[in-house]
């Protein structure tokens, strides 16, 4: 049996940022309770109201998410009335969309997000979340 190296593990990349991720995640979801939303759903809300009218491919290309992950998600915001689809100019392809309850319940949220938002940037200072953000995004392109 090979031997651990500890301290490479506890070192590793992607444990942290997955820590992170559950950290940061639950911090949102708290701030966001009082809207109903999940900052999951809150950011695929916020990311159509954006896009517009998107076919799931796009919309799961501009979320970095998988179509099947996505449209998991975007089930039970098309049952809430938040998210409607309907057939594009060719029938293969389904674009989604925000409705007018989505548009009203993104608006909701948005001042608690906003909130959240700021207690994240003003505890890191802004140069620092500027940094860690550029520092993200060149991990993602590692990874493409």
């Amino acid at each position: 049996m090979a031997e651990i190296d500890t301290l490479s593990v506890r070192n590793c990349a992607c444990a942290q940022i997955r820590r992170v991720d559950r950290a940061i995640t639950q911090f949102y979801d708290e701030a966001l309770a009082s809207s109903g939303l999940r900052i999951t759903q809150f950011t695929l809300l916020a990311t159509l109201s954006e896009a517009g009218p998107v076919n799931v491919n796009r919309l799961a290309e501009l979320l970095s998410m998988d179509r099947t992950t996505l449209t998991r998600n975007l089930e039970p915001l098309t049952r809430q009335g938040f998210v409607r689809s309907e057939e594009g100019e060719d029938r293969r392809v389904r674009l989604v969309m925000l409705t007018a309850e989505g548009q009203a319940v993104l608006a909701r949220a948005l001042p608690y997000w906003q909130q959240a938002q700021l207690r994240i940037v003003e505890g890191l200072g802004q140069k620092h979340f500027h940094a860690l953000l550029t520092e993200l995004s060149a991990v993602t392109q590692l990874t493409n």
